[in-house]
């Protein structure tokens, strides 16, 4: 699939001429990411960055006179074509599952106007999915970390590569949360030391119950929509698993600022992401994202999404987080 991309891309650029001043960038930045292409792929993705990086300055240039909220920049993303970067968009939509609960939200609790968990300690570094759909693990092991670390004190990385390999979603080609949840009550997850990423679905299931790093007892879904009652969630419980549509403008080389954009349909959501606080800056309300593209990519690996914008980007459409379960059989692998 990728190789009939990229053959359709260098067939419809192949009148495109590159600009000779741009050798030096572009040998640094294959080696910046560690890029190696034969001659005739590098001649393809050479055009395929350069359109990319005119876009990228034209953008800047608008924001610099006010026309956007946010910065675009050059990342490990910038060679590839839209068709190769949705593949990362792993997240399905699904009808949601009877195991749920409904959230309520706590009463007579004074919500504070800002709040990073980050800062509490309950959010691990940065991960990498790369050319893999399983944003959807890395959204569980998000917001499962978070509430192990709140409930026994202790941050554990999990294990992503345990989902992909064995919960009944499709592995890099897709998944959704709720389901990831419903494995997980069933028997637990493994810590990512002992159950290491590979960015792709094994023959296997290499699960070893000896390695459990934390389990759960149910999970909440966030009503449908509903911005007001997921900013009542993220101020109280912690971070969230949600579904965003990636496919909005700039999305792919979002590098600062809060991202806001008039196109992104809250129906058509497609990647999995991490809630992890929200705050204000002159007068915009703005979501904190953890994204799985590492930490190169965004503001650290994070974006900062516009809240209280009708949803933009369907950030309330598909929002949920699981119910911890402690043990002290759990706690002594942490």
């Amino acid at each position: 699939m990728i190789r009939y991309i990229l053959l359709s891309s260098f067939i419809s650029l192949s009148f495109a001429l590159s600009y000779p001043e741009l050798n030096s960038a572009w040998r640094t930045y294959k080696k910046v990411y560690g890029k190696s292409y034969n001659p005739m792929e590098d001649a393809s993705r050479r055009i395929i960055w350069e359109n990319n990086v005119a876009r990228i300055l034209k953008h800047n240039l608008e924001a610099d006179l006010k026309l956007h909220s946010f910065k675009m920049e050059i990342n490990h993303l910038t060679d590839k074509v839209p068709q190769e970067y949705f593949m990362m968009n792993g997240l399905r939509m699904t009808n949601r599952t009877n195991s749920s609960t409904y959230f309520l939200a706590p009463s007579n609790v004074e919500f504070p106007t800002q709040k990073d968990w980050r800062k509490e300690g309950l959010v691990t570094e940065v991960k990498n999915q790369k050319n893999c759909g399983s944003c959807w693990a890395f959204s569980v092991t998000g917001s499962l970390e978070g509430q192990h670390k709140k409930k026994s004190g202790k941050l554990v990385s999990l294990s992503e590569q345990n989902l992909v390999d064995c919960s009944e979603n499709f592995g890099y080609a897709g998944g959704t949360m709720d389901v990831a949840f419903d494995y997980i009550k069933l028997h637990g997850i493994d810590t990512e030391e002992s159950y290491p990423y590979l960015s792709k679905k094994q023959h296997w299931c290499y699960f070893k119950k000896e390695k459990v790093g934390a389990t759960l007892t149910g999970y909440v879904d966030i009503p449908t929509g509903n911005e007001k009652e997921l900013f009542k969630a993220v101020a109280t419980v912690g971070p969230v698993s949600v579904g965003i549509n990636a496919k909005g403008y700039g999305f792919m080389h979002y590098g600062s600022g809060i991202y806001e954009v008039d196109e992104c349909d809250p129906r058509n959501i497609s990647h999995a992401v991490l809630l992890v606080g929200y705050g204000s800056e002159n007068g915009k309300d703005y979501w904190i994202v953890k994204n799985s593209w590492g930490p190169n990519w965004g503001e650290n690996g994070y974006i900062r999404m516009a809240r209280n914008k009708n949803n933009m980007c369907g950030i309330a459409s598909m929002a949920s987080y699981p119910l911890f379960k402690s043990s002290e059989k759990f706690l002594f692998f942490c």
